[in-house]
């Protein structure tokens, strides 16, 4: 079904409760700027004041008021990319030129123009991704034999090195927290640092630390947008 069916669903004041969250859920796996996870996260802080979807048919509503919303807004920019890359392939240019292609659509979370993200949203998605971080295997807790053992297969690269980057994301994401989504420009900072880090781990093809390493910046790219997209202090 698609997003619109699920969206009248949430709306429907007649249905079960329940009912209607189920439909909530089954919007977000059409529409989750953020990952699904994440993106519930950030609707569910966001539609206070109950914390708990299933009870409150009214933060149900407001609910997916705040997907639609941010649907039509990333419908727009999709439709904007594209129109601009024809142009471009028009004019026998290849390569994109402006925002790149993957920052385009990496978890970001749609808004009208001279607005910005619930800060309370983003601390919601970040903390729910953070601990799913944390539930990942460490790299210390496989055995090493000249690299980096994964899943039974050694691969290239330091695993102090690893173990290092793996324990400053995590950091990072704690400090974020800490600070209530609310970053000093040295947290931000070392955030950068960690993430280039980590992509300078990442071996070309289908290296079998390549998994686990797109599985950490995941939760990067979310923690380092929701930290660039914070208020400065």
């Amino acid at each position: 079904m698609s997003f619109g069916t699920h969206a009248r669903r949430v709306r429907d004041v007649g249905a079960p409760v329940a009912r209607r969250h189920t439909a909530l859920r089954c919007a977000v796996s059409e529409y989750c700027p953020l990952g699904f996870h994440a993106t519930w996260a950030y609707v569910s802080a966001t539609a206070l004041p109950s914390p708990d979807l299933r009870r409150d048919s009214t933060a149900l509503l407001r609910a997916v008021d705040l997907l639609e919303a941010s649907r039509a807004v990333r419908i727009v920019e999709g439709a904007s990319f594209a129109a601009r890359r024809r142009a471009e392939k028009a004019a026998g240019l290849r390569t994109p030129r402006g925002a790149p292609v993957a920052q385009v659509w990496r978890p970001h979370w749609p808004t009208p123009i001279g607005t910005a993200p619930s800060r309370l949203g983003l601390v919601a998605a970040v903390a729910d991704r953070h601990r799913a971080f944390r539930r990942l295997p460490r790299p210390d807790d496989t055995p090493v034999t000249g690299g980096l053992a994964i899943e039974g297969l050694v691969t290239e690269g330091p695993a102090a090195r690893l173990t290092e980057l793996h324990g400053r994301l995590e950091a990072c994401g704690t400090a974020y927290l800490t600070a209530l989504g609310l970053p000093d420009e040295a947290a931000r900072a070392e955030l950068s640092d960690t993430v280039t880090g980590i992509r300078g781990e990442v071996r070309p093809g289908h290296a079998a630390l390549n998994h686990r390493l797109h599985q950490w910046l995941g939760f990067a790219d979310l923690l380092g947008y929701a930290a660039a997209v914070s208020p400065a202090r």
